[in-house]
Order: structure tokens, then sequence, then C-alpha cells
């Protein structure tokens, strides 16, 4: 049994500008690549054991809300989640070489 993960419309339009921002680097094809290893890194957390669904580290960025958020970090960005009831929420993607004021 597994958990589905939901990503979040922030999380989606975070993967979005990641994406704009390789295909002028790289081109739609590449930033397309990069794009789906990122989604496809999440998949750890679809298990149904405790302990993969908090392999992240807390995310102190978020420490002042209610719930506890946590990262996982592939290449150069950061994403951001929580486990609901029966489902984990991705709620920020998040190129680290950006200003970290934008992650908030």
């Amino acid at each position: 049994m597994s958990n589905p993960i939901i990503w979040t419309t922030r999380a989606s339009k975070d993967l979005k500008k990641i994406f704009d921002f390789y295909k002028n680097l790289y081109g739609a094809e590449k930033a397309g690549q990069i794009a789906l290893e990122i989604r496809k890194h999440t998949e750890i957390l679809e298990t149904s054991a405790e302990n993969f669904k908090q392999i992240g580290q807390i995310d102190e960025n978020f420490k002042h809300l209610k719930r506890d958020y946590r990262k996982l970090i592939h290449h150069h960005c950061k994403i951001t989640y929580r486990i609901g009831n029966s489902v984990i929420y991705i709620t920020r993607v998040f190129d680290t070489r950006q200003n970290p004021k934008k992650n908030l």
C-alpha cells in the first residue's frame, strides 16, 4: 500500500518556472528531462513504510508554520513536502541557486 503524492498548485508553478529556466538554458528536451527527474525523485515518499515518509530533513524555512515540513534535495532543487493523513503534499520546489527569500 502506498500513499499518493499530491502536487500543490504552488509546487506545480515552481516546477514550471524551473522548466522554463532550463528550457532557455538547454532547450525544451533537456528541461523536460530535468522536470521529470524532479517528479520521479518524489516517488520515494510513496512507500507505506513510515520511515520513508520522513526520509527528508525538517525544512527550517517552514518551521514557523503549524505543520512539519520536510525537504528532499535533488541536484540544485529543494523539494518541500508535508505528510497528510493519507497523502503526501509536495508544497514547493525551489532551485537553490535562487535568492533564498524567494523560497518563503
